[in-house]
């Protein structure tokens, strides 16, 4: 290791600077630590743009000054910050104990090593992505008119018809001359919070039901596929590959994370935009993400988020999940849930 990452440069104190959970600076991952594939694997499928060694500090902090607080104390965005903290920290065995009882030099090198891993993923599936995409802006056997090239991506976004009608918030009219001029000129600036139509089932968007095949279209279960169970996977059946990462870390179920994660990263392949960055005004990423999952984390969405949540992992992983799976009629494991259900009944009516 070189003796930066031993020695973390600038001041390592823990005092908290700011929201833990945006993006720091990407530096180069070491690929055979296994803080940095943890990191790898976190990233893409719990939170993606975070400042590892800022969330570890200030999770710690809290942890020392209030071990008692409940959560709900907190203000929102902290609240996030620590659920993120603590999925960190329950997903590696033994990292609580090496944050609390190791240097504080240590910390910070920890954050890095995970931060590093994570900014490595995401830098890798940004590559993959931008040519892997255009396959996918047709239907198999058309051409892309005009052809757009694998390697510039100045054509792409408003520039193009193909790349712009995905673009396109949903409730505008890419169809219309004078829309798709305003959005191509940049006179209709568009943030982060307004969704594009490649988000929806058919990229067709009801103003009236706009829970309707949302983050259900083909483009995200392709590049869902190409990212998590390997790229020669998006054109078969549902099946997770001995080389894929779902495979690699035991991955049986889509996560939330995972779901904002592809669809920033499909929403960034189809931009203009040539280098992924939170700071990127154009884009507007960071808000694009945050605001999926500020969905997908809504209690009062919960009916539909499990919904979709049920359907992306039967999508993807129909047979890793048995509490997903159906049970056939009249087997052994049918009665025995009857018969648990008939109980219940019986307990729920005797009470009443």
């Amino acid at each position: 290791m070189s003796s930066d990452e031993n020695h973390p440069s600038g001041d390592a104190s823990r005092k908290r600077s700011g929201s833990a959970l945006h993006m720091g600076p990407r530096k180069k991952a070491i690929s055979s630590n296994p803080l940095v594939l943890h990191g790898r694997h976190f990233g893409r499928t719990v939170f993606a743009l975070c400042n590892y060694p800022a969330l570890l500090t200030a999770g710690v902090l809290r942890l020392e000054e209030s071990p008692d607080s409940p959560i709900e104390d907190y203000p929102a965005d902290v609240r996030r910050e620590h659920t993120v903290f603590m999925a960190l920290v329950d997903s590696y065995p033994g990292l609580l104990d090496r944050l609390t009882s190791g240097e504080e030099e240590d910390l910070i090198h920890v954050g890095e090593l995970l931060g590093k891993g994570a900014s490595g993923a995401r830098g890798d599936d940004t590559k993959s992505l931008k040519s892997a995409v255009l396959e996918w802006l047709v239907p198999r056997g058309q051409a892309v008119i005009p052809p757009l090239s694998r390697n510039i991506k100045s054509d792409r976004g408003f520039n193009h018809e193909a790349t712009g009608a995905l673009l396109c918030p949903a409730g505008l009219d890419w169809s219309d001359a004078e829309t798709k001029e305003s959005l191509k000129s940049g006179e209709i600036v568009v943030r982060g919070d307004q969704w594009p139509m490649f988000l929806y089932a058919g990229y067709v968007y009801d103003p009236e039901d706009p829970w309707k095949g949302l983050l259900r279209s083909e483009i995200l279960i392709f590049g869902f596929k190409h990212v998590f169970t390997s790229p020669s996977s998006v054109d078969k059946e549902p099946k997770a590959t001995r080389s894929g990462n779902a495979y690699l870390h035991g991955m049986k179920s889509v996560t939330k994370g995972s779901l904002a994660y592809i669809a920033t990263q499909i929403r960034f392949s189809l931009s203009s935009s040539s280098v992924f960055s939170c700071t990127d005004t154009v884009t507007d990423s960071e808000n694009f993400y945050h605001s999926i999952l500020d969905l997908l984390e809504d209690p009062e969405e919960s009916d539909e988020v499990n919904d979709l949540m049920m359907w992306w992992t039967r999508r993807v992983f129909p047979n890793s999940s048995s509490s997903q799976r159906s049970i056939s009629k009249n087997s052994a494991l049918s009665k025995i849930r009857e018969k648990r259900a008939a109980l219940r009944e019986q307990t729920t009516a005797s009470i009443n």
